[in-house]
């Protein structure tokens, strides 16, 4: 199989530093889709072009009746300054892609054209999703299926219901090797939810802090207990994060300010600490500011939840990747990672699985490797056509009978 994907690999590579040079950001990403579709044309593919995104989802018959399998790759880049001095560098000012999501939709199409060419093997049909929008909270993902993404017609052989039965999806990772495949069943990755809390007091003169009520304090008290109550409340193997990235207040070194504003992030690997956290976080807020008279607003905005591999998923994931790479580059990860993935979505309403594809050379050490969402982060190309047979293989083990 992976022999096979290398007759793609040319392409496949082309597009990806084509997307590479010409980065998108969020949900709408037009020359990313025209791209997309230019290299799918030609194919035997029923497309949706998706109305509140530049998503795409592009359908694959098989000769023969049978479920339908969604394979996913998302589009959208970051807000970074480029500075890896790749020829393929962004020429977008302050916009990169950092996550590997160039990648992501290169290896789809690879699929796409690799499975087109086995259609007579396929007994169901395969789902291509071209998803922008999972950076930054955008929740393209959810968009997509707001859109009616799993709403799909019969099967067009005999008219017999093919609904969408499983899901996969392949993340790049310059934390390992290129090549290795790593996942887990399970929680693979983390909810993510942000948090702000804003402290409001009564402002007054630096030198009469007693006829005033200086939040700066509060605020920092706040932030400090966030972490007593992460390590005295939350249980140790079912963790949770509380990671406050931002304090603001004032304007000058003389002036007590009115009002004091935290920004953080909240991660959990289970629903049961998510709601720990929320709650956690405004006992918090509430009673230390309550405690020194001071007033508090706490706004928790939902984002992604958490990312639930489906056991029988993850072992079909591993299993192919022994076959594609062999078992000695496939990993079973011991536990979650706290970064959050809108797939999490798609997991919830079908079984699937997050795979990550190991990136960095073999010549290089991939732990210094920069990391992704690194301006300095690397992906190597030769990962992709290894990407194009796991997602062609993961189809034909479900639809190849």
């Amino acid at each position: 199989m992976l022999d096979d994907a290398k007759g793609f690999a040319v392409d496949a590579i082309a597009l990806r530093h084509e997307l590479h040079r010409w980065p998108e950001l969020g949900l709408h990403t037009p020359h990313t889709r025209d791209a997309v579709l230019a290299a799918l044309e030609g194919l035997p593919l029923d497309l949706t072009l998706h109305r509140t995104t530049s998503g795409v989802a592009a359908l694959l018959t098989g000769d023969r009746p049978g479920p339908t399998v969604l394979l996913r790759g998302d589009m959208d880049a970051l807000s970074l300054q480029e500075a890896t001095g790749e020829d393929c560098a962004s020429r977008i000012d302050g916009v990169m892609h950092a996550c590997g999501h160039d990648g992501h939709t290169a290896m789809l199409v690879g699929a796409a054209r690799m499975l087109a060419e086995r259609k007579g093997e396929l007994a169901g049909r395969v789902l291509f999703m071209f998803q922008p929008g999972e950076e930054t909270g955008h929740a393209g993902a959810l968009h997509m299926l707001d859109e009616g993404l799993l709403d799909l017609p019969p099967h067009a052989a005999d008219g017999s219901p093919s609904a969408v039965e499983h899901a996969y999806a392949i993340h790049l990772t310059p934390n390992a090797p290129t090549g290795v495949v790593i996942s887990r069943a399970g929680p693979l990755l983390a909810s993510s939810d942000s948090l702000t809390i804003v402290v409001t007091g009564r402002g007054g003169h630096a030198s009469q802090p007693h006829a005033a009520l200086d939040p700066i304090p509060v605020a920092c008290e706040i932030v400090q207990a966030l972490q007593t109550m992460v390590t005295r409340s939350i249980d140790v193997f079912d963790p949770g994060i509380v990671t406050i990235g931002r304090i603001a207040a004032g304007t000058t070194n003389n002036v007590i300010p009115e009002t004091a504003v935290i920004e953080g992030t909240m991660r959990a690997i289970s629903a049961r600490t998510r709601q720990r956290l929320q709650d956690g976080a405004r006992r918090v807020a509430e009673g230390i500011a309550s405690a020194h008279g001071a007033s508090v607003e706490v706004i928790m905005g939902d984002g992604y939840g958490v990312t639930v591999n489906d056991a029988a998923a993850c072992e079909t994931v591993l299993s192919v990747a022994a076959a594609v790479v062999g078992a000695d580059m496939t990993v079973r990860l011991a536990t979650p990672t706290m970064g959050a993935e809108d797939f999490s979505y798609i997991v919830d309403r079908v079984p699937g699985a997050m795979l990550f594809l190991g990136c960095t050379p073999h010549d290089r050490d991939y732990t210094k490797a920069a990391s992704n969402h690194s301006n300095t982060v690397v992906h190597d190309d030769a990962a992709l056509p290894i990407g194009i047979a796991m997602h062609t293989s993961l189809a034909l083990h479900h639809l190849s009978h």
